[in-house]
């Protein structure tokens, strides 16, 4: 599939991170994602329902960015990838980058970060697997 939606850029704060300091004082979050899908139909016709609407993914990830703190961003990335693969039955797969713009290290870094690609397939297997236990 070579058709994406995509939300570049997208900044938070959240409390993200493994250091006490991290969870306490928190820090911006840069996130950035493409999603496979179909977008035929959509160019097609026009309409809103034959697409993945970008606003209510970008406020989909607000939330988790912006909620529950996590320990690692590996994990802030999965919950980001598994809840729009569920939520979205046209996302095929998932591609999510989450950034550390202002990260406490010796030398100089313009940020670190996570990308993961999750695939639809995959969301599948994990409910299988997780049933099978």
């Amino acid at each position: 599939m070579r058709d994406r939606v995509l939300l570049s850029g997208m900044t938070f704060f959240g409390r993200h991170g493994v250091a006490k300091a991290e969870n306490e004082l928190g820090q911006k979050f840069e996130v950035d994602i493409e999603i496979s899908t179909d977008l035929r139909q959509a160019g097609r016709t026009d309409r809103l329902e034959h697409t993945i609407n970008y606003a209510e993914v970008y406020y989909l990830v607000k939330h988790i960015v912006e909620g529950e703190p996590h320990k690692l961003i590996e994990s802030v990335a999965e919950d980001v990838a598994v809840r729009i693969l569920s939520h979205y039955e046209k996302a095929m797969d998932i591609r999510v980058r989450v950034m550390k713009p202002a990260v406490a290290v010796p030398g100089m870094v313009k940020g670190l970060g996570v990308e993961i690609f999750r695939s639809r397939q995959d969301i599948l297997t994990n409910e299988t697997d997780m049933h099978g236990l």
